[in-house]
Protein backbone atom coordinates (compact mmCIF):
# COMPACT_ATOMS: atom_id res chain seq x y z
CA UNK A 1 0.00 0.00 0.00
CA UNK A 2 -0.26 1.88 -2.03
CA UNK A 3 -2.11 -0.68 -3.46
CA UNK A 4 -3.66 -3.39 -1.58
CA UNK A 5 -3.32 -6.42 -3.89
CA UNK A 6 -2.95 -9.76 -2.15
CA UNK A 7 -0.35 -10.58 -0.42
CA UNK A 8 1.65 -7.44 -1.26
CA UNK A 9 -0.45 -5.63 1.76
CA UNK A 10 0.69 -8.01 3.85
CA UNK A 11 4.28 -7.70 3.01
CA UNK A 12 4.33 -4.39 3.61
CA UNK A 13 2.73 -4.48 6.58
CA UNK A 14 5.78 -6.41 8.27
CA UNK A 15 8.26 -4.51 6.94
CA UNK A 16 18.29 12.38 -8.49
CA UNK A 17 19.75 11.55 -11.52
CA UNK A 18 19.44 10.96 -14.87
CA UNK A 19 19.70 8.67 -17.81
CA UNK A 20 22.99 8.04 -19.30
CA UNK A 21 23.56 10.89 -22.20
CA UNK A 22 20.78 12.72 -21.00
CA UNK A 23 22.46 15.58 -20.11
CA UNK A 24 20.02 16.58 -17.33
CA UNK A 25 19.88 15.96 -13.53
CA UNK A 26 17.86 15.76 -10.77
CA UNK A 27 18.06 19.41 -10.16
CA UNK A 28 16.77 20.32 -13.96
CA UNK A 29 13.71 18.55 -13.16
CA UNK A 30 10.65 20.32 -11.02
CA UNK A 31 9.89 18.38 -7.80
CA UNK A 32 7.09 20.54 -6.76
CA UNK A 33 4.56 17.99 -6.86
CA UNK A 34 6.56 15.97 -3.97
CA UNK A 35 6.42 19.29 -2.01
CA UNK A 36 3.91 20.31 0.55
CA UNK A 37 1.16 18.27 2.48
CA UNK A 38 0.09 15.05 -0.58
CA UNK A 39 -3.05 12.90 -0.38
CA UNK A 40 -3.75 9.46 -1.86
CA UNK A 41 -6.09 8.01 -4.30
CA UNK A 42 -6.29 4.20 -5.05
CA UNK A 43 -8.52 1.73 -7.27
CA UNK A 44 -10.12 0.13 -4.15
CA UNK A 45 -11.95 3.99 -2.94
CA UNK A 46 -15.44 3.70 -4.72
CA UNK A 47 -16.75 6.24 -2.98
CA UNK A 48 -13.66 8.89 -3.83
CA UNK A 49 -13.27 7.45 -7.44
CA UNK A 50 -17.48 8.30 -8.01
CA UNK A 51 -16.79 12.03 -7.46
CA UNK A 52 -13.77 13.58 -8.42
CA UNK A 53 -14.69 17.04 -8.77
CA UNK A 54 -16.26 17.10 -4.83
CA UNK A 55 -13.16 15.21 -3.62
CA UNK A 56 -10.73 17.16 -5.03
CA UNK A 57 -12.55 20.39 -3.63
CA UNK A 58 -12.51 18.48 -0.42
CA UNK A 59 -8.84 18.22 -0.57
CA UNK A 60 -8.32 21.66 -1.49
CA UNK A 61 -10.17 22.57 1.77
CA UNK A 62 -7.41 20.61 3.78
CA UNK A 63 -4.98 22.17 2.17
CA UNK A 64 -3.50 19.59 -0.13
CA UNK A 65 -1.20 20.49 -3.16
CA UNK A 66 -0.81 17.04 -4.28
CA UNK A 67 -2.94 14.15 -4.95
CA UNK A 68 -1.12 10.56 -5.94
CA UNK A 69 -3.78 9.24 -8.36
CA UNK A 70 -3.31 5.35 -9.09
CA UNK A 71 -3.87 4.48 -12.76
CA UNK A 72 -3.58 0.82 -12.81
CA UNK A 73 -1.69 -2.48 -11.16
CA UNK A 74 -0.51 -5.43 -12.22
CA UNK A 75 -3.74 -7.35 -11.91
CA UNK A 76 -5.86 -4.74 -13.28
CA UNK A 77 -6.85 -5.73 -17.47
CA UNK A 78 -6.56 -2.05 -17.97
CA UNK A 79 -2.96 0.06 -18.88
CA UNK A 80 -5.28 3.42 -17.14
CA UNK A 81 -8.47 1.99 -15.50
CA UNK A 82 -11.72 4.20 -16.01
CA UNK A 83 -9.44 7.13 -18.35
CA UNK A 84 -12.60 9.18 -18.23
CA UNK A 85 -12.65 9.20 -14.47
CA UNK A 86 -8.58 9.65 -14.29
CA UNK A 87 -9.19 12.89 -16.83
CA UNK A 88 -12.00 13.84 -14.27
CA UNK A 89 -9.53 13.96 -11.87
CA UNK A 90 -6.25 15.73 -13.54
CA UNK A 91 -8.52 18.65 -14.86
CA UNK A 92 -10.54 19.49 -11.27
CA UNK A 93 -7.06 19.47 -9.63
CA UNK A 94 -5.15 21.41 -12.20
CA UNK A 95 -8.52 23.95 -12.28
CA UNK A 96 -7.73 24.16 -8.44
CA UNK A 97 -3.99 24.60 -8.36
CA UNK A 98 -2.85 20.88 -6.97
CA UNK A 99 -0.74 18.36 -9.12
CA UNK A 100 -1.74 15.25 -9.94
CA UNK A 101 1.15 12.14 -9.66
CA UNK A 102 0.13 9.12 -11.21
CA UNK A 103 1.32 5.84 -9.85
CA UNK A 104 1.40 2.45 -10.76
CA UNK A 105 2.24 -0.88 -8.89
CA UNK A 106 4.03 -3.56 -11.14
CA UNK A 107 4.83 -7.11 -10.18
CA UNK A 108 7.95 -7.27 -12.44
CA UNK A 109 6.36 -10.41 -13.69
CA UNK A 110 6.15 -9.20 -17.30
CA UNK A 111 8.54 -6.25 -17.49
CA UNK A 112 7.54 -5.06 -21.22
CA UNK A 113 3.49 -4.77 -19.11
CA UNK A 114 4.90 -2.84 -16.75
CA UNK A 115 6.42 -0.89 -19.06
CA UNK A 116 3.63 0.02 -21.04
CA UNK A 117 1.71 0.64 -18.59
CA UNK A 118 3.86 3.05 -16.82
CA UNK A 119 4.26 4.95 -19.89
CA UNK A 120 0.29 4.55 -20.30
CA UNK A 121 0.44 6.84 -17.07
CA UNK A 122 3.20 8.72 -17.95
CA UNK A 123 1.70 9.81 -21.77
CA UNK A 124 -2.16 10.18 -20.99
CA UNK A 125 -3.86 13.22 -21.71
CA UNK A 126 -7.31 14.54 -20.89
CA UNK A 127 -9.73 15.82 -23.55
CA UNK A 128 -8.45 19.02 -22.96
CA UNK A 129 -4.79 18.01 -23.46
CA UNK A 130 -3.69 18.19 -19.78
CA UNK A 131 -1.31 15.55 -18.51
CA UNK A 132 0.01 14.10 -14.86
CA UNK A 133 2.79 16.47 -13.89
CA UNK A 134 4.94 13.44 -12.15
CA UNK A 135 5.02 10.21 -12.15
CA UNK A 136 5.87 7.42 -9.31
CA UNK A 137 6.62 3.60 -9.26
CA UNK A 138 5.07 1.67 -6.57
CA UNK A 139 8.19 -1.10 -5.69
CA UNK A 140 6.46 -3.52 -3.26
CA UNK A 141 5.24 -7.06 -4.77
CA UNK A 142 8.12 -9.93 -3.89
CA UNK A 143 6.21 -12.25 -6.35
CA UNK A 144 8.93 -12.36 -8.39
CA UNK A 145 12.01 -14.76 -6.97
CA UNK A 146 14.66 -14.95 -6.44
CA UNK A 147 15.17 -10.96 -5.05
CA UNK A 148 18.39 -10.81 -6.89
CA UNK A 149 16.26 -11.31 -10.04
CA UNK A 150 13.66 -9.14 -9.14
CA UNK A 151 15.89 -6.19 -8.27
CA UNK A 152 17.56 -6.86 -11.77
CA UNK A 153 14.21 -6.45 -13.55
CA UNK A 154 13.28 -3.29 -11.06
CA UNK A 155 16.63 -1.45 -12.50
CA UNK A 156 15.92 -2.51 -16.17
CA UNK A 157 12.30 -0.57 -15.41
CA UNK A 158 13.30 2.01 -13.77
CA UNK A 159 16.52 2.56 -16.47
CA UNK A 160 13.96 2.73 -19.24
CA UNK A 161 11.30 4.89 -17.45
CA UNK A 162 13.95 7.42 -17.59
CA UNK A 163 15.13 7.24 -20.86
CA UNK A 164 11.83 7.69 -22.15
CA UNK A 165 11.11 10.65 -20.20
CA UNK A 166 14.45 12.32 -19.28
CA UNK A 167 12.61 15.55 -18.22
CA UNK A 168 10.50 14.13 -15.97
CA UNK A 169 10.63 14.02 -12.14
CA UNK A 170 9.91 10.70 -11.50
CA UNK A 171 9.05 8.87 -7.78
CA UNK A 172 9.99 5.77 -6.00
CA UNK A 173 7.64 4.36 -3.91
CA UNK A 174 9.82 2.18 -1.37
CA UNK A 175 8.83 -0.43 1.10
CA UNK A 176 10.11 0.92 4.66
CA UNK A 177 13.66 0.42 5.01
CA UNK A 178 13.45 0.02 8.91
CA UNK A 179 11.06 -2.88 7.87
CA UNK A 180 13.14 -4.28 5.41
CA UNK A 181 15.88 -4.40 7.98
CA UNK A 182 13.75 -5.92 10.23
CA UNK A 183 12.99 -8.67 7.87
CA UNK A 184 15.73 -9.24 5.50
CA UNK A 185 14.32 -11.73 3.86
CA UNK A 186 11.64 -9.81 2.23
CA UNK A 187 13.96 -8.11 -0.37
CA UNK A 188 17.47 -8.79 0.14
CA UNK A 189 19.77 -6.44 -1.83
CA UNK A 190 17.23 -3.75 -2.44
CA UNK A 191 18.80 -1.61 -5.38
CA UNK A 192 18.82 1.71 -3.56
CA UNK A 193 22.15 2.84 -5.52
CA UNK A 194 20.81 1.77 -8.80
CA UNK A 195 17.47 3.30 -8.07
CA UNK A 196 18.86 6.67 -7.15
CA UNK A 197 20.16 7.13 -10.55
CA UNK A 198 17.21 7.40 -12.05
CA UNK A 199 14.26 8.19 -9.35
CA UNK A 200 14.10 12.12 -8.24
CA UNK A 201 12.53 12.17 -5.22
CA UNK A 202 11.80 8.40 -2.83
CA UNK A 203 8.66 8.30 -0.95
CA UNK A 204 9.29 5.38 2.03
CA UNK A 205 5.86 3.51 2.76
CA UNK A 206 6.44 4.26 6.62
CA UNK A 207 2.91 2.90 7.84
CA UNK A 208 3.76 3.25 11.64
CA UNK A 209 0.31 1.80 12.55
CA UNK A 210 1.53 -1.56 11.43
CA UNK A 211 4.50 -1.18 13.75
CA UNK A 212 2.83 0.25 17.20
CA UNK A 213 -0.16 2.44 18.29
CA UNK A 214 2.19 4.49 20.31
CA UNK A 215 2.77 8.51 19.30
CA UNK A 216 6.44 7.75 20.64
CA UNK A 217 7.31 5.52 17.79
CA UNK A 218 5.77 7.29 15.33
CA UNK A 219 8.24 10.07 14.73
CA UNK A 220 11.42 7.98 15.50
CA UNK A 221 10.35 5.06 12.77
CA UNK A 222 9.96 8.08 10.38
CA UNK A 223 12.92 9.99 10.94
CA UNK A 224 15.06 6.70 11.08
CA UNK A 225 13.07 5.83 7.69
CA UNK A 226 14.04 9.18 6.57
CA UNK A 227 17.48 8.80 7.01
CA UNK A 228 18.27 5.23 6.01
CA UNK A 229 17.02 6.23 2.54
CA UNK A 230 19.57 8.70 2.76
CA UNK A 231 22.49 6.55 3.90
CA UNK A 232 21.77 3.41 1.18
CA UNK A 233 21.12 6.14 -1.64
CA UNK A 234 25.03 7.30 -0.87
CA UNK A 235 22.76 10.81 -0.77
CA UNK A 236 22.70 12.78 2.36
CA UNK A 237 20.69 15.39 0.48
CA UNK A 238 17.51 12.76 -1.35
CA UNK A 239 14.99 14.44 -1.67
CA UNK A 240 12.35 12.22 0.17
CA UNK A 241 8.56 12.53 0.77
CA UNK A 242 7.49 9.91 3.49
CA UNK A 243 4.28 8.53 3.61
CA UNK A 244 2.52 7.75 6.60
CA UNK A 245 -0.56 5.47 8.10
CA UNK A 246 -2.95 3.78 7.87
CA UNK A 247 -4.89 6.45 8.43
CA UNK A 248 -7.93 4.80 9.02
CA UNK A 249 -6.09 3.32 12.56
CA UNK A 250 -4.41 6.27 13.35
CA UNK A 251 -4.30 8.48 16.08
CA UNK A 252 -4.22 12.42 15.73
CA UNK A 253 -0.99 12.24 18.09
CA UNK A 254 0.70 9.55 16.06
CA UNK A 255 0.24 12.11 13.26
CA UNK A 256 1.19 14.92 14.98
CA UNK A 257 4.13 12.96 15.49
CA UNK A 258 4.76 11.73 11.74
CA UNK A 259 4.40 15.35 10.67
CA UNK A 260 6.90 16.64 13.04
CA UNK A 261 9.38 14.07 12.16
CA UNK A 262 9.10 15.09 8.73
CA UNK A 263 9.86 18.28 9.38
CA UNK A 264 12.75 17.22 11.33
CA UNK A 265 14.33 15.10 8.75
CA UNK A 266 14.28 18.09 6.37
CA UNK A 267 11.46 16.02 4.19
CA UNK A 268 10.32 17.51 0.68
CA UNK A 269 6.89 16.89 1.55
CA UNK A 270 4.48 13.94 3.10
CA UNK A 271 1.28 12.36 3.19
CA UNK A 272 -1.12 10.19 4.85
CA UNK A 273 -2.24 7.26 3.48
CA UNK A 274 -4.98 7.12 2.18
CA UNK A 275 -7.21 10.14 1.49
CA UNK A 276 -10.70 8.46 2.04
CA UNK A 277 -9.52 7.46 5.45
CA UNK A 278 -7.91 10.65 6.88
CA UNK A 279 -10.39 12.09 9.31
CA UNK A 280 -10.83 16.17 10.13
CA UNK A 281 -8.69 16.14 13.35
CA UNK A 282 -5.79 14.68 11.55
CA UNK A 283 -5.69 17.15 8.77
CA UNK A 284 -5.70 19.36 11.00
CA UNK A 285 -2.16 17.71 12.80
CA UNK A 286 -1.24 17.46 8.92
CA UNK A 287 -1.04 21.29 8.18
CA UNK A 288 2.32 22.25 8.82
CA UNK A 289 3.21 19.94 5.88
CA UNK A 290 1.71 22.36 3.45
CA UNK A 291 5.32 24.27 4.54
CA UNK A 292 7.59 21.75 3.18
CA UNK A 293 10.27 22.39 2.69
CA UNK A 294 10.48 24.59 5.18
CA UNK A 295 14.06 26.04 3.83
CA UNK A 296 12.15 26.34 0.27
CA UNK A 297 9.09 28.03 1.36
CA UNK A 298 10.68 30.33 3.88
CA UNK A 299 13.08 32.06 1.46
CA UNK A 300 10.47 31.93 -1.41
Amino acid sequence: MPGRVGVVAALVAVLCACSAGSGRTSSDRDLSAYTGLATWVDLYDPDVLAHPESSVAAMVQHGVSTLFLQTSNYEMSSDVVRPARISRFIEAAHANGMEVVAWYLPSLVNVARDQRRSLAALNFKTPDGEHFDSFALDIESSIVKPASTRSARLVLLSRRLRAAAPGTALGAIVPAPVGMQRLPWYWPGFPFVALAKDFDVFLPMGYFTYRSHLASFSGPYTRTNIALLRTKTGNPALPVHPIGGIAGVASTAQVRAFERAAQAGDALGASLYDFSGTTAAQWRELQPARYLPAATRASG
